[in-house]
C-alpha cells in the first residue's frame, strides 16, 4: 500500500475542511473511497464533479480503479473552476 498526499482545491478544500491529508491506498479509487468515508456529506457530492491529477498527470476518463498510486505521490482534487 502506497502512502502519499491528497491536496484539495477550492470547493473540495471547503468540503473536506482541510487543504491536504495523507492517503494510504494502492489506487485512486481506494484513496477517494477513504476520503469519502472520512468526510461524509458535501465532499462526497463535490468529488462527483472533480477532475484529478496524480503526480502531475491528468487522470482524464481512466477508471479510478486502474490508476495506481506511488509511494510519496500526490493526488490533486480539482473541482470545476469558473472564470478565466
Amino acid at each position: 500500500m502506497a502512502a502519499g498526499t491528497i491536496r484539495y482545491w477550492a470547493a473540495a478544500k471547503a468540503a473536506a475542511g482541510t487543504a491536504e491529508e495523507p492517503y494510504a491506498a494502492d489506487t485512486l479509487a481506494d484513496a477517494l473511497e477513504a476520503a469519502r468515508a472520512a468526510h461524509p456529506g458535501e465532499l462526497v457530492r463535490v468529488l462527483l464533479r472533480c477532475s484529478f491529477l496524480v503526480d502531475g498527470n491528468p487522470v482524464g476518463t481512466r477508471a479510478h480503479e486502474t490508476v495506481r498510486l506511488a509511494e510519496g505521490g500526490t493526488v490533486e482534487v480539482l473541482p470545476p473552476f469558473a472564470g478565466g
